[in-house]
């Protein structure tokens, strides 16, 4: 699969990771990490679901405008 130009790779054997402000209540999202020049992110509820593949960049602004 292609995105902005982006070719996303297997995503199978990622290690996914959620925010240690999520409580643990499995209740929010899941960056992908060790996947250069994206942020992959899926909902922790649904881990077999799709998954929105952000450019690292968007990801960066996306953050830094939440704090």
């Amino acid at each position: 699969m292609n995105t902005a130009g982006h070719e996303i790779p297997d995503l199978s054997k990622a290690e996914w990771h959620s925010s240690t402000s999520s409580g643990g209540n499995n209740e929010c999202l899941e960056l992908a990490h060790g996947v250069p020049t994206l942020a992959p992110v899926r909902d922790s509820k649904n881990p077999t679901g799709p998954v929105i593949p952000f450019g690292r960049n968007a990801w960066r602004a996306f953050v830094a405008h939440l704090g």
